[in-house]
């Protein structure tokens, strides 16, 4: 039996009144056996401590945090070291335990004043107002945005809101203002993203999600299947996908394959024969490669055709 991956580091946590934990800051992580307790090195946060509740009710601590990334998440402070480690790229998507997640976070009232909690918000607003500060609310969730934990190498992110902690988003990677990588998900190499990665999802090196295309993920209905984009791909403007695309394959704009989805299989010999064509399910060309997804525009039948390359994205535009 191999020995389970182990995560370990020190965090600053903010800790409401109740005594709940908001989020986890973790400037820095390591892979492997934590070092014994008295051999550990200092937390470094120095002023940054605040013992007593300031006037959001809020107290940030240092917290030293050991993970056992195969098993199923203990707390706050273990769900976000898990969800550094993806945006930090020490760990890739699909790769570590997030079983139960949702239940170990809280809610929270993210603010440009910091992290509140979400029952007794209107107070602390106002006591945080009594002191001449405003109060801008940004989201309630129970992921944050994730640069404002983490701000990765060699890439560009247009939106803050749109990239939550946990994505992993490889150097070369350009997410625009309508792009979205969920956590769990991101790109595995240079890639623009205009569109939506979903949980669970992977883009490989040189892939394009167009403008308003989506990828199905896991988070709805409870499925499992984890879809994935190949290498120099490109999922078309305002399309989708509920299936796999291997390499080197093209959906065009607008179209939607999901896994039940009837697609005619293009076939140059059948066609010049007057031959019927295969069709097949969408879920049988999952993860192939080399495949041009079109509508034919005068049947309105989708067509799987033969594709030789695959795209080359701008090489000035991800220089990042």
């Amino acid at each position: 039996m191999s020995e389970t991956r182990k995560a370990w580091g020190w965090g600053l946590a903010s800790v409401d009144a109740a005594g709940a934990t908001l989020d986890v800051w973790y400037p820095r992580l390591e892979l492997g056996e934590a070092p014994a307790q008295g051999s550990r090195p200092d937390h470094g946060f120095g002023a940054m401590v605040r013992p007593e509740p300031d006037a959001r009710g809020v107290r940030r601590v240092p917290v030293f945090t050991v993970s056992r990334l195969d098993d199923p998440i203990e707390d706050a402070a273990d769900a976000y070291l898990r969800l550094h480690l993806m945006s930090m790229r020490l760990a890739k998507p699909n790769t570590l335990n997030l079983d139960g997640i949702f239940a170990k976070l809280n809610n929270v009232v993210w603010t440009d004043r910091g992290p509140f909690a979400v029952p007794d918000f209107a107070q602390r607003k106002l006591d945080v107002m009594a002191s001449g500060e405003d109060v801008t609310v940004l989201s309630v969730d129970k992921f944050p945005r994730m640069l404002d934990y983490v701000v990765p190498t060699g890439v560009r992110i247009a939106d803050s809101s749109r990239v939550r902690l946990g994505a992993h988003l490889a150097e070369g990677t350009t997410v625009m203002h309508a792009g979205f990588v969920n956590f769990n998900a991101g790109t595995l190499g240079t890639s623009m993203v205009e569109g939506r990665v979903s949980q669970g999802v992977v883009v490989g090196d040189g892939s394009d999600i167009g403008g308003g295309a989506s990828i199905m993920g896991t988070l709805s209905g409870g499925g499992k299947l984890r879809n994935s984009i190949g290498e120099h791909s490109l999922l078309g403007a305002n399309a989708g996908i509920g299936i796999s695309l291997g390499d080197n394959c093209v959906v065009e704009a607008g179209l939607y394959v999901t896994a039940s989805t009837k697609v005619t299989v293009y076939d140059k010999a059948k066609a010049a024969a007057g031959e019927p064509m295969d069709v097949v399910k969408g879920a049988e060309l999952s993860g192939k490669d080399n495949i041009l997804f079109i509508r034919n525009s005068v049947t309105g039948a989708i067509e799987a055709r033969r594709r030789k390359t695959g795209i080359e994205l701008n090489a000035a535009l991800h220089k990042n």
